[in-house]
């Protein structure tokens, strides 16, 4: 319930604070007194678009604030928890504000924390809903007639689980197509797989094989130029004028010597002796080298033969020599995959088959509920049509099923309320086959009939009763009274009927000095009541019979 209403600086109004009440709320006024003002602030409170144009002439910036008080049991609280505005706890009074600058942006609060205007939005929604005669998106929006009739049906968590078996429907949907793509891409592949593989497998590729290759190769392409500068340096280390010839004379000549040294040629003697063993084994290690390396010309073509394969096969598969035999795995097992594709097939088609099977049951639980409900709400719309004065007309709620496989999230209805205004009319969307008067009409006999379960929101109602007077008139305050029973119910009218059905009256005034024009909004009682609902019958000037009337409808009221 709306308990406050605060606006600073919003069009005409410079400073303006309300305390609401429940049940049924009336505001009236002359037109252009700023009806309209007030529910634009409200809406501008509750997420409605902002605009630079609504801040007063002259100031930077406009506020409104809404006050609402909350059941533990409200929807709203679900909304408060997922956003983490609830402290922990269910709320029971929640502060909305907005600030909207005159440059065009707006700033929003809930309970004195920022939000986005979309938060905001998706709380006002379910704390208010306004209707007004050309605004009725409760009968034009396939969507909110849906949910109307699932909220009328009580089956609400019935549809949320239902979307939670969609989403698994058509993830499972998914898997088994893309699965489907992937086999069918890699069967176009079978041919090409198993002759790759075979043809790796021939070659039998080993990490590291290019580079010994390769060495292997440049020693082979240089073998002849090598066993000559080999043969050469044997001859260096072996002839007369060798290295260890010249080692052994010097090492003879010492030894002569070193009796007579007295040890000082010892360390030189040591020296020559290993030097020696270096040279003799430096003339071994040669004339190994000469005996290992062969001009071998068929093994170069060996070789070569093996090299330029590895290499030409690296280049067919776009990769290197050392990533075939990893290529050569990666292969076997895709066409392994292939050759073993139909279990994973089956796997994935049970699981379509059993998501689809649960959703079925569930679309078609829900369905058959939609229809028993839409009976319902028609036989109790239909009766609420004569009071209001649509004797012909006959409102209908038309379902009509999908195929299974084109079900949504929220099931395979397709929901829409249609409506004929006079007898033999065929029946149609009622946006199109009623009057703006007729459609407010429609939509209050909806409202009425829905809220035999409560509403739990505030109800705003701008000039329902537009186009309509008399015993009209009297029947839509009798109808909008019996409505706010259920919930706050806030009704602007130039009705007098109406007005008088009320159980609290607001009069909505513009007044002005000094070139500055501003909004008031006053409660009435008692005499001042009775003066504003004999001003609505009478006009500028009040007759003792206007008053007369007057004080009949507010008695009848």
């Amino acid at each position: 319930m709306l308990l406050s209403l605060s606006i600073r600086d919003i069009v005409l109004i410079d400073r303006l604070d309300l305390e609401w009440q429940p049940t049924l709320c009336t505001l009236t006024g002359e037109t252009g007194a700023g009806k309209s003002i007030l529910l634009d602030a409200l809406g501008l409170a509750t997420g409605a678009r902002g605009d630079a144009g609504l801040v007063r002439q002259g100031c930077t910036q406009g506020s409104v604030t809404a006050v609402f008080q909350l059941s533990e049991n409200h929807p709203i609280q679900k909304i408060l928890s997922e956003n983490g505005l609830d402290e922990g706890s269910p709320v029971s009074e929640l502060i909305l504000r907005r600030q909207q600058s005159a440059d065009g942006r707006s700033r929003a609060f809930c309970n004195d924390q920022p939000i986005g205007v979309n938060l905001l939005k998706q709380i006002g929604g379910t704390l208010v809903e306004i209707h007004g005669q050309n605004e009725s998106q409760a009968l034009t929006d396939a969507a909110t007639q849906r949910n109307l009739l699932d909220g009328f049906a009580g089956h609400t968590d019935m549809v949320a689980e239902l979307g939670v078996l969609h989403g698994a429907q058509q993830h499972a949907r998914a898997a088994l197509a893309a699965y489907r793509a992937e086999l069918a891409k890699a069967s176009a592949d079978t041919e090409f797989l198993t002759h790759a593989i075979a043809e790796l497998q021939e070659l039998n590729p080993k990490i590291g094989e290019e580079v010994a290759l390769a060495d292997e190769r440049l020693l082979l392409i240089n073998a002849e130029k090598i066993i000559g500068d080999l043969r050469e340096a044997e001859d260096f280390l072996q002839g007369e004028g060798s290295i260890e010839t010249a080692l052994n004379g010097a090492l003879r000549r010492l030894e002569k010597a070193a009796p007579e040294a007295a040890g000082q040629l010892d360390d030189a003697i040591s020296a020559i002796d290993r030097a020696l063993i270096e040279a003799g084994e430096a003339r071994i290690a040669v004339s190994d080298a000469a005996a290992r390396i062969t001009n071998n010309p068929a093994r170069l073509e060996e070789v070569e033969g093996r090299l330029f394969a590895l290499r030409g096969l690296a280049r067919k598969h776009d990769t290197t020599c050392d990533g075939l035999p990893n290529l050569l795995v990666e292969m076997d097992e895709k066409l392994s995959a292939i050759h073993g594709g139909n279990d994973r097939m089956a796997e994935l088609e049970t699981a379509v088959k059993d998501s689809d099977a649960a959703y079925e049951k569930a679309a078609m639980a829900i369905s058959e509920a939609r229809h028993a409900a839409a009976a319902r709400l028609d036989d109790m719309v239909n009766k609420e049509l004569q009071p209001l004065k649509l004797d012909g007309g006959k409102f209908s709620t038309l379902i009509e099923r999908v195929a299974l496989e084109d079900g949504a999230a929220h099931g395979i209805d397709k929901i829409s309320f249609v409506a004929a205004t006079n007898p033999g009319m065929a029946p149609g969307p009622i946006a199109k086959i009623a009057s703006g008067g007729e459609l407010a009409r429609f939509m209050l006999a909806l409202k009425v009939s829905l809220a035999t379960e409560g509403h739990g929101g505030t109800l705003i109602f701008d000039e329902v009763d537009a186009g309509v007077g008399g015993a009209v008139a009297e029947a839509v305050g009798t109808r909008l009274h019996r409505l706010a029973q259920n919930g706050q119910i806030l009704v602007v009218t130039h009705s007098p009927q109406v007005a008088a059905r009320g159980d609290h009256h607001w009069q909505v005034s513009k007044s002005g000095e000094n070139g500055s024009v501003s909004t008031n909004v006053v409660p009435l009682l008692d005499n001042a009541r009775l003066e504003e609902v004999a001003r609505m019958l009478s006009g500028a000037d009040i007759t003792d019979e206007a008053r007369a009337a007057a004080q009949r409808l507010l008695e009848t009221g």
